[in-house]
C-alpha cells in the first residue's frame, strides 16, 4: 500500500485511515481484533480514535476504543506496524477514568495524554489532535502544551480537528511566533454531501500551508452507501435519522451519480464515494470505519478503485 506524507509531520500514512470509534462499541473486542489484523495485513495501518470514544453508549465512560486498541497491541506486539492517531479536548463524563473535563488547557492536555497512553499501552502517540477548538483557552497555552509533549517524546506530531479557517490560521501563526511545533494536519467534516464547509476557506488554507487533511464522515453517516433512499429506510439503523437531511433533490442526484459510476466499475456506491475522496486534490486520506469484515473489504477495494476524470466530474456536478 503506497503511503502518503501527512503534511510536514514526518509521518506517512496509507490513502485511507480507519475510524476506530467502533472499537469496543458497535464492534466488540474479538471483532475489533479481527478488523485490526486485516487492516495491517492490507497495509491500512493508520488508526484514528479519541479519548471520548465511546462515552455515549450505555454503561460506557470513554476510552473504550483506546482500550481495545491497547489490548490488541499488547496481544499482537505490533506497535511499530501501526500509526496511531488520537484526540483530546472532547467532553469526558464525570464517570471517566480520572474524572470528567474537556477543552485544551495545559493541565487537561497533560492528563489526557497520560490517560490515552495508559489505555493504548504505548509510550508514544503518532498524531495527537485537538478534537475541538477551545475558544476559552489562549492558543499560546494550547500549542505550548502540545509542544511540551513533542519535546518529551510522548507525541510525534500534532493536528487539529473541527477548526474554522480563522482559528486554524491563528493557531499556526501563534505556533510560529512561539517557535514551537504547529498543527500539521486537519480533520474536517467532508464528503460528497458536505462540501462547502471545507472547500470555501479551509481547503485553500490547508493547501497553502502544506497541511495533511484527513476528513471524517467520509460516507455521510452511511447515506453514501445507498442504504437510505427514502424516509422508510431511516429505520434500518439507529443512526438513520441523522441522514434525513440528505433526502432531498441534491441527495437523490448524488446517489444516482454514485450508482452510475459504480455500475461502470463493478463497484459499490460506498467504494466510489471513498474513491472520490482518495483522489481529491489536497486530501491525504479519508477516514472510514467498518464493524464487519465484509464492510472492511469494501473499504480496502475502495482505495484501489481507479475512477476516471469523467467519473469525478459527474460526482462533482451532482454534489455541487
Amino acid at each position: 500500500m503506497q503511503k502518503r506524507p501527512l503534511g510536514r509531520s514526518g509521518l506517512s500514512i496509507p490513502p485511507l485511515v480507519f475510524g476506530g470509534n467502533v472499537f469496543g462499541w458497535t464492534a466488540d473486542e474479538a471483532t475489533s481484533f479481527r478488523l485490526l489484523d486485516r487492516l495491517v495485513e492490507a497495509g491500512l495501518n493508520a488508526i484514528d480514535t479519541a479519548d471520548i470514544y465511546s462515552h455515549w453508549a450505555p454503561n460506557h465512560r470513554g476510552g473504550e476504543s483506546e482500550t481495545v486498541i491497547g489490548n490488541w497491541l499488547k496481544r499482537r506486539g505490533r506497535r511499530d506496524d501501526v500509526i496511531i492517531l488520537t484526540k483530546v479536548g472532547g467532553p469526558m463524563p464525570d464517570r471517566a477514568e480520572g474524572g470528567g473535563g474537556k477543552g485544551l488547557k495545559r493541565d487537561w492536555i497533560r492528563r489526557g495524554v497520560e490517560a490515552s497512553l495508559r489505555r493504548l499501552q504505548t509510550d508514544h502517540i503518532d498524531l495527537y489532535q485537538a478534537h475541538f477548538d477551545d475558544p476559552d483557552t489562549p492558543l499560546r497555552e494550547t500549542v505550548g502544551a502540545f509542544a511540551e509533549l513533542i519535546a518529551t517524546g510522548k507525541v510525534r506530531a500534532v493536528g487539529a480537528s473541527n477548526y474554522s479557517a480563522a482559528r486554524l490560521r491563528e493557531a499556526l501563526e501563534t505556533a510560529a511566533e512561539m517557535g514551537v511545533p504547529r498543527y500539521e494536519s486537519l480533520q474536517p467534516h467532508y464528503n460528497l454531501m458536505e462540501r462547502e464547509g471545507f472547500e470555501r476557506e479551509l481547503q485553500p488554507y490547508c493547501y497553502e500551508q502544506g497541511l495533511g487533511v484527513i476528513p471524517y464522515f467520509s460516507l455521510a453517516a452511511g447515506f453514501l452507501t445507498g442504504k437510505y433512499r427514502s424516509e422508510a429506510d431511516l429505520s434500518k439503523s439507529p443512526r438513520g435519522e441523522g441522514v434525513r437531511k440528505y433526502l432531498d433533490a441534491r441527495g437523490k442526484r448524488v446517489l444516482e451519480a454514485l450508482d452510475d459510476v459504480a455500475s461502470q466499475h463493478g463497484a459499490t456506491p460506498a467504494q466510489v464515494a471513498i474513491a472520490w475522496l482518495v483522489n481529491r486534490a489536497g486530501i491525504t486520506a479519508p477516514i472510514a470505519s467498518a464493524t464487519r469484515e465484509e464492510q472492511l473489504e469494501d473499504l480496502i477495494k475502495a482505495v484501489t478503485l481507479d475512477i476516471r476524470p469523467a467519473d469525478v466530474a459527474a460526482l462533482d456536478g451532482a454534489s455541487a
